[in-house]
């Protein structure tokens, strides 16, 4: 009789190849013999399932042949040597990720090898401070940090200058190697970092002698960056592969500038618009008056009409600060506030009382 191997992995149809390899780490970590809720039978039905659904070669033939999948040799060894318990598997060990740390903890092979792979560089951040008047109009910033840097004596390649660089002879200068374990599933073929080369693929005949075979160092590097006009305090600014350089010859990773905008206690800022407030006296707000105002920008008139009330606002368009990543800049917004006189003469008061106001 067939099986379900959608049912088996507890999947529709129709679920994409990642959604069936999620299913299965999950699966196969429920049911690990070596765990206390373990099943050994389930374990090696999804193990199985995953044989055929997990490739989309073997999966098309299994949805195409249905019932008859097992007859067309899709059961057996005809797709792709998962021949049941006792024969031999082929399982990708990348497919069960880190799966209980790992999935040579599984087999019992330990985490010795690692991953060949190349890793790139750690990504990084920095606090970088500007001024207020640096975030108006843009500026163009110099740093300095400690990061790892591809080393200057090899270039990257781990080779002493001079000396030899061989393909590594077990490997063939794949980096793994393929072996047959003996597993609770029966025989695994199970491919593994090469030991001769440690994953390189090469054989060095003298390591750097400044990185030791790494293919960094730490160096002090000098940066420029070009803050962008109108940004804002708190925002990050991402400089692509600036980060530290990877180890054999992978590549960097990024550096993050988060952005401290000191203040300037003349202004108030909000997103693109600024706010201040202006005081004035009581005849000149009766009167009216044209009184110099400091923008970003710098000093502009501002006519003050006759009878304006404390607490009235006025709009100077376009005076605020540049709109990051647009166009234009915001406005500039002025609160009026009205000083009442505290201590008025006797002439003074008779003055107030015939302007009857």
């Amino acid at each position: 009789m067939s099986k379900d191997y959608y049912k088996i992995l507890g999947v529709d149809k129709s679920a994409s190849q990642d959604e069936i390899k999620k299913a299965f780490r999950k699966k196969a970590h429920e049911f690990h013999p070596d765990k206390a809720s373990g099943n050994e039978a389930k374990f090696k039905g999804v193990s199985e399932a995953y044989q055929v659904l997990g490739k989309a070669e073997k999966r098309a033939q299994y949805d195409q042949f249905g019932s008859a999948f097992d007859d067309a040799g899709g059961g057996g060894g005809g797709f792709g040597g998962f021949n049941g318990a006792g024969g031999s598997y082929n399982i990708n060990m990348d497919d069960l990720g880190d799966m209980f740390g790992g999935i040579g903890d599984i087999f019992g092979f330990g985490s010795r090898g690692g991953n060949s792979r190349q890793r790139r560089g750690r990504d990084l951040q920095l606090n970088l401070s500007i001024d207020f008047q640096e975030a108006v109009s843009g500026a163009e910033k110099e740093f300095s940090l400690d990061k790892k840097v591809v080393c200057d004596r090899c270039k990257g390649n781990l080779a002493e200058p001079g000396s030899k660089i061989d393909t590594c002879n077990v490997c063939k200068g794949t980096g793994r190697t393929t072996r047959v374990q003996r597993t609770i599933l029966g025989n695994m073929q199970v491919q593994g970092v090469c030991e001769t080369c440690q994953g390189e693929g090469k054989i060095y005949e003298k390591l750097c002698k400044k990185c030791n075979g790494r293919g960094t160092s730490v160096e002090k590097t000098k940066l420029k960056v070009r803050i962008p006009a109108g940004i804002n305090d708190g925002e990050t600014i991402r400089l692509s592969g600036q980060g530290e350089a990877g180890d054999k010859g992978a590549g960097a990773g990024d550096l993050y500038l988060l952005i401290n905008v000191r203040p300037d206690s003349r202004f108030e800022r909000d997103g693109a618009d600024i706010r201040t407030y202006l005081e004035m006296g009581f005849t000149q707000a009766i009167l009216g008056d044209k009184l110099e105002i400091e923008t970003v920008h710098g000093p502009v008139k501002l006519k003050i009409p006759g009878g304006t009330q404390s607490g009235t606002t006025f709009k100077l368009r376009g005076k605020g600060m540049p709109r990051l990543q647009s166009s234009g800049n915001g406005d500039h917004y002025v609160k009026v506030q009205i000083k009442t006189p505290k201590f008025l003469n006797k002439k003074q008061k008779e003055l107030i009382k015939e302007l009857n106001v």
